[in-house]
């Protein structure tokens, strides 16, 4: 017991240690609460309609994209810290433009593991499905 009181005691010692552990826990948090609710809320036909080409505000695709980095930096750190990953990187991704987003989202989403947890999660929200393209 003295053993493991002596490793926590050095743990929280280093202020980089303990800023990690609290970042570690919100991103936690938030993932569990944001990342179903979006999931959820996505269109059912999101994979399979095409992306409208209009003019869109640039403000919005700014915030658009930094919310969308943040979201990936998230999704990565999950995947060794607590979390939802990939779930978290997927929603990242979808929110930053690139070229080839729409490919890489379609393959990432149509996985039938990660397919087959977002549809879960739609299911018990009572939501449709998502529409998956054809091969």
């Amino acid at each position: 017991m003295a053993a493991l009181h002596s490793i926590v005691h050095e743990f929280t010692k280093s202020p980089l240690l303990v800023a990690l552990s609290v970042f570690s826990f919100f991103a936690f948090l938030a993932t569990v609460v944001l990342v179903p609710l979006l999931l959820v809320r996505m269109p059912a036909d999101y994979l399979v309609r095409q992306e409208h080409a209009g003019k869109r505000n640039p403000v919005v695709v700014l915030l658009k994209n930094i919310a969308g980095l943040v979201l990936v930096l998230l999704g990565i750190a999950m995947l060794l810290l607590p979390g939802q990953g990939v779930l978290t990187l997927i929603l990242g991704l979808s929110l930053v433009d690139f070229p080839g987003r729409r490919r890489l989202e379609r393959h990432l989403m149509t996985r039938p593991p990660v397919l087959k947890a977002i549809n879960a999660l739609r299911r018990r929200a009572s939501r449709p499905p998502l529409e998956v393209p054809p091969a």
